[in-house]
């Protein structure tokens, strides 16, 4: 995925934080790769940071394609580390849901038959 076309689907917003440029561009870029990594088609994603007392909390969300939105919540004295961490969860989130896929389709026991049937020897007659 691109991150010209991310730019238009991912959000970065904070309440009570000001956000810096480098950040915005880390968790664009961030996501974009997640997302080009496991499925390629981004709907939206959004990254809210926000802070309580010494604490700041990201909240990163991620709906792709047909799927579920994956959210996930974290916090640390650092804003950078609070967001890679809810990512790296999200990312979690995202590589069971695609194995789940994978594994879930069923064997195709008439293709399997097929196979066999052509490898196996005519019988002389």
């Amino acid at each position: 995925m691109d991150l010209a076309s991310a730019e238009k689907t991912i959000t970065v917003k904070s309440s009570s934080v000001e956000l810096s440029d480098a950040f915005r561009d880390q968790a664009q870029q961030g996501i974009a790769r997640v997302a080009g990594k496991y499925f390629g088609h981004l709907n939206t994603a959004s990254v809210h940071v926000s802070r309580e007392g010494s604490l700041f909390r990201c909240t990163v969300n991620i709906q792709m394609g047909a799927l579920k939105t994956m959210s996930a919540e974290s916090q640390d004295k650092d804003c950078y580390v609070a967001f890679k961490a809810a990512l790296e969860k999200v990312e979690k989130q995202l590589r069971r849901a695609k194995r789940e896929l994978r594994e879930d389709k069923p064997t195709r026991v008439d293709k399997d038959q097929a196979l066999r049937d052509g490898l196996s020897p005519e019988p002389s007659a």
